[in-house]
């Protein structure tokens, strides 16, 4: 049930109309698993650079958790149990001409609710084509990105970030989207 809002037209939604716990969920999943409590990385300040060119002239990249197909370590596919064998170490490119077989069996998301079938969920690559297609953005990269998600805020920051941004550098990137699995 909706209630409104005294004076205006707006309506507060119903109390089971909540934002999804994620977090809590994803510690309690990495628990479950084994691991110790996930820290999600957390900064006291976050630098913030406004973007020099209008989105309608830049050329944007695509950064993903999603890992290439693995052969031979087991189920990867939509729906696949939670498979740490298909877990990636390194930054990697893929061309954005074509769709990358790219899966998400490596990370814990919320299994009972979603199933990953559609790849569009962790790799918007044919969204942001539409987009620069209609003029949205400037340009889509000529490749997409993929960051490990190894759990090391060290590793991370020391090996991964400075990676893929050199990457972006090379692509000529004036902005990034990323998107985690």
């Amino acid at each position: 049930m909706t209630t409104t809002v005294p004076g205006t037209k707006a309506a507060f939604a119903a109390d089971y109309d909540a934002p999804i716990p994620y977090m809590q969920r994803t510690r309690d999943y990495y628990q479950l698993l084994g691991f110790s409590s996930y820290r999600w990385a957390h900064f006291a300040e976050v630098p913030f650079t406004p973007l020099r060119t209008p989105l309608d002239r830049a050329r944007v990249v695509l950064i993903t958790t999603a890992a290439p197909f693995q052969p031979g370590v087991g189920d990867q596919g939509p729906g696949a149990p939670y498979n740490a064998a298909a877990k990636f170490y390194q930054v990697y490119s893929a061309s954005t001409e074509t769709v990358p077989d790219l899966r998400i069996s490596h990370v814990g998301y919320d299994r009972l609710h979603t199933t990953a079938a559609d790849i569009n969920t962790y790799l918007p690559l044919a969204q942001m084509k539409r987009a620069s297609a209609a003029g949205r953005l400037g340009s889509l990269g000529p490749r997409l990105h993929g960051a490990p998600t190894n759990r090391s805020h060290r590793v991370t920051l020391e090996t991964d970030v400075p990676e893929l941004l050199r990457r972006c550098h090379e692509d000529g990137a004036d902005a990034a989207v990323l998107v985690p699995s």
